[in-house]
């Protein structure tokens, strides 16, 4: 709240108001009469009210005299239950100091015997202060460019998606990495770990109403529960654009100009990073030559992906029990 110039100037106006109504409280706590008793209670609470408004607008500019007053009209209001005025909690109850300081006590123990508020976000995820958020609105910021330059449109998914969707997938054991729970409904429900599946459901329920070919783009938080290592954590914001409905390799040689503008356009060159092609087909031979069957290609390819992010050792026997020996995955 703020005081005008006026409200300054009527402050002292106000303060002698309180003065002279503090007086004719005193007159009034000493006569007998109804009327004065009545008049004397109505007095009490305009003052109150008055006082109150003082100390949220300039608490400094209350003198002791005010505070005498507000003491007085109290006493008032309790001297004339008599003659119909209010009476007031203290006059009926003397207990009643007694009682508030034991439910303080009991308060203040309820709130010492709770627990300690955890400070720290989860484990695996983390906060962004104003200085982290205009960072990272900055970044994604660089992305919507450029997927807006190449024609890309923004589309986006729940977070929280049915777990169906993954383990249909990759088979059950990719439950180990999500964020999985059933919720009030009895549904088996995860955090979302990619897009893509969203984004095949999103097409999947259009029935082939969508025009081709279909060029959208995601920025979406995930979650994966998985072991955490340098510059990768539980949940991760990245991405995506993907395109559908072109046959040939012009969909991968625009989704590479794509990424190759955006490292220009934030100052990172081939001394910085690196782009690396795979080609399903490619790998699909490799692992035919290895002796890897068919069904297993699927699960092969989620090991492979992994040797870049945990050492070979995690998943040793892992590939063994696809077929895969040390020497032949070195």
């Amino acid at each position: 709240m703020k005081i005008s110039a006026a409200g300054v100037a009527i402050l002292p106006t106000m303060l002698s108001l309180v003065l002279l109504r503090r007086q004719a409280a005193v007159a009034a706590f000493t006569s007998s009469s109804s009327s004065s008793a009545a008049s004397s209670s109505s007095v009490g609470v305009g003052v109150s009210s008055h006082r109150h408004a003082l100390a949220l607008f300039a608490p400094q500019t209350l003198s002791s005299p005010a505070k005498s007053y507000h003491s007085t009209s109290l006493a008032a209001e309790a001297t004339t239950s008599g003659g119909g005025g209010r009476v007031s909690a203290a006059k009926m109850d003397a207990d009643i100091l007694k009682k508030t300081s034991s439910d303080s006590k009991n308060a203040s123990a309820k709130q010492s015997s709770s627990p300690k508020l955890e400070t720290n976000p989860p484990k695996g995820t983390r906060d962004f202060y104003p200085q982290d958020m205009r960072l990272r609105t900055w970044l994604f910021d660089q992305w919507r460019t450029v997927a807006r330059t190449y024609g890309f449109a923004e589309y986006d998914a729940p977070v929280l998606e049915s777990e169906s969707l993954y383990t249909r997938k990759a088979g059950e054991e990719v439950t180990q990495q999500l964020y999985n729970f059933v919720d009030k409904g009895g549904r088996n429900v995860a955090l979302r770990p990619e897009m893509t599946p969203s984004l095949a459901r999103m097409v999947m329920s259009k029935k082939g109403g969508l025009p081709m070919p279909l060029k959208w783009y995601s920025i979406p938080q995930c979650w994966r529960y998985e072991r955490m290592t340098r510059g990768r954590r539980r949940e991760h914001f990245q991405w995506n654009m993907d395109i559908w409905g072109i046959a040939g390799v012009e969909a991968e040689a625009e989704l590479l100009s794509a990424m190759v503008t955006f490292f220009d356009s934030v100052g990172l060159t081939s001394d910085d990073v690196g782009i690396k092609v795979n080609s399903r087909l490619v790998i699909g031979e490799v692992l035919t030559e290895l002796g890897i069957p068919e069904e297993k290609f699927a699960a092969t390819c989620v090991l492979v992906d992994k040797l870049e992010k945990v050492p070979i050792d995690a998943i040793q026997d892992d590939l063994e029990e696809l077929g895969l020996s040390r020497e032949v995955v070195e």
